[in-house]
């Protein structure tokens, strides 16, 4: 003897258990799989959206790094340029200190040659025996 329960629909009809919850079950399928597609659908959309975003950091740290570049380069430039200056400035008044001062030994040597000839002469003898020496030890 086979126990078979029907159920009553709203409609006035009758139907078997197993068939409400094969129904039941297709139901919640469906629905699970609608949810999946949409959850699919909103995680491609975020995922291009990342991209996107990532692509415009990419271009914004390219420029910056770029732009870094040329500032540094543009200010080693300014502080070369017036660093030479400097040193330029400085080795000109160093050269006309030194001329000024080879002028004024110049001038006294003159001077002394005019107030004492022999003393002179015997100077320059004292000296090329000194550097002839000297050229002999080397």
């Amino acid at each position: 003897m086979e126990n078979s329960v029907q159920l009553e629909t709203k409609r006035g009809g009758t139907v078997s258990p197993d068939a409400t919850v094969s129904e039941s079950m297709t139901r919640s399928k469906d629905a699970i799989g609608a949810a999946a597609y949409e959850a699919m659908n909103a995680a491609k959309s975020d995922l291009q959206s990342l991209r996107s975003d990532l692509n415009s950091l990419r271009d914004t740290v390219t420029k910056f790094a770029s732009q870094a570049g040329t500032e540094a380069a543009k200010s080693a430039r300014e502080v070369s340029s017036n660093m030479a200056g400097q040193v330029g400035g400085a080795v000109s008044d160093l050269s006309s200190k030194g001329v000024e001062q080879a002028k004024t030994l110049a001038s006294e040597l003159e001077n002394v040659a005019r107030r004492n000839p022999l003393g002179a002469i015997a100077g320059a003898v004292v000296l090329g025996a000194l550097i002839g020496l000297m050229g002999r030890r080397s």
